[in-house]
């Protein structure tokens, strides 16, 4: 294990499409690996992966993640709102994308959900995502590998 073996990965699981990612970095670092869901994931015999499923109300996972983090973890969301919850509490926070969420960041990020939220409730915009890429998944892996880097420096 390395001096990260405190900082743990917390992940909102359901749609995430970079858990084979996650798990990688993570048994490079020893890192304990939280995957939290509605359900439908095939549990991992490894004992340094984790799964906790949550009842299928709205916020059920983000709270479960709120309550179980720490300053210093590392939580995986494409979720603005948690991500937001998660950085006020000292925890770094990617997008399965690489996009880090920061104290600086968050309320960009926050402003920008919101509007174009409101742009897809007035019809304004459609709500389509863009789709993943193969650099998405890249950028991913070299944000979390020097995400964790991080985190064990504190």
């Amino acid at each position: 294990m390395t001096e990260t073996a405190s900082t743990q990965i917390l992940v909102d699981a359901d749609a995430c499409p970079v858990k084979d990612e996650v798990v990688r970095v993570a048994e490079r670092h020893g890192l304990v690996v939280t995957f939290v869901s509605n359900g439908g994931l095939r549990p991992s015999r490894d004992p340094m992966i984790r799964h906790v499923v949550v009842p299928k109300s709205a916020d059920a996972a983000d709270d479960w993640i709120v309550d179980n983090s720490n300053a210093g973890d590392i939580v995986i969301t494409a979720d603005v709102p948690l991500a937001a919850r998660c950085v006020e509490r000292g925890v770094h926070v990617l997008g399965p994308t690489g996009r880090p969420f920061t104290p600086e960041s968050i309320g960009m990020a926050v402003a920008m959900r919101d509007l174009k939220q409101h742009l897809r409730e007035t019809g304004e915009i459609r709500g389509f995502n863009p789709g993943f890429s193969a650099r998405d998944r890249s950028a991913f892996l070299s944000a979390l590998d020097l995400t964790v880097r991080r985190a064990g420096k504190r």
